[in-house]
């Protein structure tokens, strides 16, 4: 896990500040939008939407545009129809890359993201060439002055976590699951007056790439262009940098 919930906590603290321009919002609206399209526009029988409107909570989204998202998913009101398309590549020193989109017009955005990584020292790849490196797993984090590490054990296993990790070198608690569990195992958590500060779904990857110096500033450049781009809905990558250049990421 080395790395990951630096990182998590990091694209945590982005999105908040992404919320100011209202560029998150957009984002939000599309996840929103085709949860409620596949899944339907009940929270409570649609775990993805639920993942997606507390995340939109979170940014302090209005509830009418919740609302508009939703339906516009269900088709109660008009809007466009996104197609959810995933891209594979490699960054600098050979980080491998997932990007999830979501698009009215594939062709623009593959060329969009071709260039993107081409730009900075990156390469896309054919489907399947990454993918394995990842698993898609349901995470969250907790603070670690919130509750000490034997109790946050027993009260995630009971609610069906997987695992539960304290590395000495983080300020939080990271517990994984299934992401069909994900919202069991906060909801659990947080009736035992438990804050948590982050729960998702995203891909952990089962190994690292280490990368330093310009290479690791390379990086995090080419995340942050791909991440601007208004279709790309989330980046993943498997790589280990110094704590310096995680810390730049939101200076």
């Amino acid at each position: 896990m080395a790395g990951h919930s630096k990182w998590a906590q990091i694209k945590h603290k982005k999105a908040h500040v992404d919320a100011k321009k209202g560029k998150i919002f957009t984002k939000l609206v599309k996840e929103i939008s085709v949860a409620a399209r596949l899944g339907g526009g009940d929270p409570e029988k649609n775990p993805r939407l639920r993942v997606a409107i507390d995340k939109a909570r979170e940014v302090n989204m209005p509830m009418d545009n919740i609302k508009r998202a939703i339906m516009k998913g269900t088709g109660e009101l008009a809007g466009t129809s996104y197609e959810e398309v995933v891209y594979e590549g490699y960054g600098p020193g050979g980080v491998a890359l997932l990007i999830e989109a979501m698009t009215d017009n594939k062709n623009r955005t593959v060329s969009d993201i071709r260039h993107i990584l081409t730009k900075h020292g990156g390469s896309i790849g054919e489907s399947g060439c990454v993918s394995w490196i990842f698993d898609k797993k349901g995470y969250i984090l907790i603070d670690k002055k919130a509750v000490d590490e034997d109790t946050l054990i027993s009260l995630a296993l009971e609610a069906g976590a997987e695992d539960v990790k304290n590395d000495p070198t983080e300020d939080n608690y990271e517990i994984i699951m299934s992401p069909e569990d994900l919202n069991t195992v906060k909801s659990h958590i947080e009736a035992s007056g438990i804050s948590v500060s982050l729960a998702e779904v995203t891909m952990l990857p089962k190994n690292y790439v280490s990368v330093e110096g310009d290479v690791a500033d390379q990086m995090l450049k080419l995340i942050d262009a791909l991440e601007e781009h208004d279709d790309v809905q989330n980046v993943y990558a498997n790589f280990d940098i110094p704590d310096e250049a995680m810390n730049k990421a939101v200076a």
